[in-house]
């Protein structure tokens, strides 16, 4: 029987269904604190073990339920699994939450950039339905990069920011494999390069004015990372303060 002493147990209340391998659980389960940005685990008890992952929090620190918004791997042992649970079923979380990828180190500028690929949007909406991001910059850029446009999740909650902070956000979708008439067709990096991205939003995107945080793919993670290190900004560190913070989200 599988071990569960170090787990807390939780209960589905809602489910979301965006395309055949996205997917969005609203949890309700007794959690430590967590600070926007930061990820949980996700478990399951699975052939007497307990198979766990993690994914980030999409809800914010004060909102409940908490929410995980995620993709199905197909041969992955916990994925399909947590698409198939529906509300009153039970799943494991651990209790404490975990992952850097927060406000809390990074230093004040003119404009935050959120640079996110597929799953990884959510903890950034996470941080930008709290008040933390609107105290220190002036301006946040959400940039949300998919492969097709029925992939472009939760604009609702986005709108529901930009409605919130009028003339202080810019939310700017990439799609790189269709034309929509309205988001960029390629890649991030590309767009940085180009400088599509600052034609796009108006904002500069410099070391001066700039904080960037990355979070997706390991390639656009690496490629993007390598674009703005052309352009003068370096990793940011805590006892070294800088202009990147990134996060692989696998």
């Amino acid at each position: 029987m599988a071990d569960t002493s170090k787990w807390v147990e939780g209960k589905v209340v809602g489910k979301r269904v965006w395309t055949d391998v996205l997917f969005s659980l609203q949890i309700e389960a007794p959690v430590e604190p967590f600070r926007a940005g930061q990820f949980g685990k996700l478990a399951l008890a699975i052939n007497d073990e307990i198979v766990s992952r993690p994914y980030s929090y999409v809800n914010a620190p004060d909102e409940r339920p908490l929410e995980f918004y995620f993709i199905v791997i197909n041969q992955g042992p916990l994925s399909p699994r947590l698409a198939a649970l529906e509300p009153g079923d039970a799943a494991f979380l651990a209790p404490r939450p975990s992952g850097l990828m927060t406000l809390a180190d990074v230093r004040d500028a003119e404009t935050l950039w959120l640079l996110s690929t597929g799953t990884a949007v959510g903890p950034f909406l996470s941080i930008l339905k709290t008040a933390e991001p609107w105290q220190r910059f002036r301006h946040a850029v959400l940039v949300h990069a998919v492969r097709h446009a029925n992939e472009l999740a939760y604009r609702e909650q986005i709108d529901a920011i930009a409605a919130a902070h009028a003339g202080r956000f810019s939310y700017l979708p990439f799609v790189s494999r269709e034309d929509t008439g309205y988001a960029i067709r390629g890649r991030v990096p590309e767009a940085i390069r180009d400088g599509r991205l600052e034609a796009r939003t108006g904002r500069a995107l410099t070391a001066e004015a700039s904080h960037v945080m990355i979070c997706g793919n390991p390639d656009m993670v690496r490629d993007t990372t390598a674009a703005l290190e052309a352009r003068g900004m370096r990793k940011h560190k805590r006892k070294e303060p800088g202009h990147i913070t990134i996060e692989a989200y696998w």
